[in-house]
């Protein structure tokens, strides 16, 4: 049931982020943490975002803008390694509190809660798609990265606030692609390091069939979207998926998820 879940939508997910503003990070951390605890669910996701990035760097890579890479790419990476850290000092922490909720204790913990209401953010950012419509001068770059890597290293919630800093870098959109996807290589690499503390071999070994079969899912999603890019439309999708991640992040935000 997992597996099949988990595939579904890093399938979907990965097509979608070629032309949305949400990404695969963004989707599938709230569907991985129905089934896992929330700090195993983002490292887990993390290997399969890192994996597909690098299937996306070697269709787009070559098309990448070096200037705007360096500007943006290395105050991400650097960004990135602190919002790691900080998910990693907020999973060692106590729950803040425990309630009942018909019968079964529910404990709520720091970082369900902080990852809950920052995926209901970005979940309203779906649904009022501000992002989507605003662009930051270029000169804006570096401050850019470190709040996308920020947030990437914290949850991978990453690739809304890095459209919003690229849109008006005079990228093609073909550029605008790789650019963004060498910045998440970036990212997903630091904070991957950091989340060595999560990767026990229990949990590598235990979901190693998972993270295949999801890996592959998202790159084939990747690969169709590529072909399927100019016929897209996401007004539907943007509204299916922003409530989705309303609903997921508020059960997470209250202990339930």
């Amino acid at each position: 049931m997992e597996t099949a879940a988990v595939c579904l939508v890093a399938l979907l997910a990965s097509g979608l982020t070629l032309f949305s503003g949400f990404g695969l990070g963004t989707i599938l951390t709230p569907v991985m943490a129905v089934f896992f605890p929330v700090e195993a669910a983002v490292a887990l996701t993390a290997v399969v975002h890192f994996a597909n990035n690098l299937f996306k760097l070697a269709l787009f890579g070559r098309k990448a803008d070096l200037g705007v890479v360096l500007r943006f790419g290395l105050p991400a990476l650097a960004a990135s390694f602190f919002g790691a850290r900080l998910l990693v000092w907020l999973a060692t922490q106590d729950a803040l509190f425990a309630y009942d909720l018909f019968g079964a204790a529910v404990r709520v913990t720091p970082v369900k809660l902080f990852l809950g209401l920052l995926i209901m953010g970005f979940a309203l950012l779906e649904l009022l798609p501000v992002l989507s419509k605003v662009g930051v001068p270029p000169r804006y770059l570096p401050l850019g990265g470190a709040i996308s890597g920020l947030f990437g290293g914290l949850s991978g919630h990453q690739g809304a606030f890095r459209s919003v800093f690229l849109l008006r870098a005079g990228l093609s959109k073909e550029a605008f692609i790789a650019t963004g996807v060498v910045a998440a290589c970036l990212v997903d690499a630091t904070r991957l390091g950091v989340y060595a503390d999560f990767f026990t071999w229990e949990m590598l070994g235990g979901n190693a069939r998972l993270l295949f079969w999801a890996t592959l899912s998202a790159f084939a999603g990747a690969y169709a979207g590529k072909r399927l890019l100019p016929k897209m439309t996401i007004g539907v999708v943007r509204l299916v998926v922003g409530i989705m991640l309303l609903v997921l992040g508020a059960g997470m935000a209250a202990g339930v998820i």
